[in-house]
């Protein structure tokens, strides 16, 4: 097992951890991150380099917000590993894991799973990342909460925090609309978002991305991405998670990016954000 693994499956567990979790974190902090170095490739600052191995990175939003298809595509560009706790979910789910049933209750209801299983989720791929020799990490959908955020911190140094923001009818129009090919696994959207600039700003348009005709028939809707569940999935962000927000805001870590429409649009701004070439888009222009 892993050092980091093994520490967040010490802060997580128990009663007892529950209680001395900002004592423990402050005590241990500094032995337990550089142990987490060796695992994640850590070699400081904010800069990728070229490897992309001096990534840690959290990725905070919404659900729907788009963390997955912009922590996907700069794990791709700087070759660090994207680590998505919805997808460790989804995988528990779909392997009949012996949490199956308890999962998907939580899920098909728009509830936030227990950090006991996010944690016990996110140590097992840890160590299977660090099986296959796996540098740094680009984080989705961890932490959610404010104990979260602090079993994090006592086990590694996170150099960045993005957080997407996208309007909310943006957000839900945008969940309802996925769907996904039951036959390759690939991700899609129907929804064709078009709405009124805010206080005179520009119109925000968000074209659907469709499937080729192959995928058509054998498209599926996730189970809790209804307009009930997904309003109380909003819900449950805007009341537990936004504090998660304002922890790494005052560590100086945040960085806020509205998302201003569809990839197309929003990819390159959010490169200009972090200051981040992509060999292919220069390519694209010089072509």
């Amino acid at each position: 097992m892993s050092a980091m693994s093994r520490a967040i499956r010490a802060f997580g567990g128990g009663a007892a951890s529950r209680r001395n979790l900002s004592v423990a974190a402050s005590k241990e902090a500094p032995a337990l991150a550089a142990a987490a170095a060796v695992v994640a490739g850590r070699r400081g600052g904010r800069d990728p380099g070229e490897d992309g191995s001096r990534v840690q990175w959290v990725f905070l939003g919404c659900p729907g917000v788009g963390k997955g298809t912009y922590a996907g595509r700069l794990s791709r560009l700087l070759g660090v590993p994207h680590i998505a706790t919805g997808d460790l979910v989804r995988d528990a789910l779909a392997s009949q894991d012996p949490l199956y049933k308890q999962l998907a209750e939580i899920v098909n209801h728009g509830k936030l799973v227990s950090d006991e299983i996010i944690i016990n989720l996110l140590s097992k791929r840890l160590e299977e990342g660090e099986e296959k020799g796996e540098l740094g990490f680009i984080l989705d959908g961890f932490p959610r909460t404010i104990r979260q955020a602090e079993i994090l911190e006592g086990v590694t140094d996170i150099d960045l925090v993005i957080n997407l923001k996208l309007r909310e009818e943006a957000l839900l129009a945008k969940c309802i609309g996925r769907r996904k090919c039951s036959q390759c696994g690939g991700n899609f959207n129907v929804a064709s978002i078009d709405i009124e600039g805010q206080n005179g700003g520009p119109r925000m348009y968000m074209p659907p991305l469709l499937p080729p005709p192959e995928c058509e028939s054998k498209l599926i809707t996730r189970a809790d991405d209804t307009e009930e569940v997904v309003k109380e999935r909003l819900r449950v962000y805007h009341d537990l998670c936004e504090p998660v927000e304002d922890f790494y805001r005052a560590r100086g870590k945040l960085l806020e990016f509205n998302l201003p429409g569809g990839i197309p649009e929003s990819w390159p701004k959010l490169l200009q954000a972090l200051n981040i070439e992509d060999p292919d888009n220069k390519r694209s222009a010089a072509a």
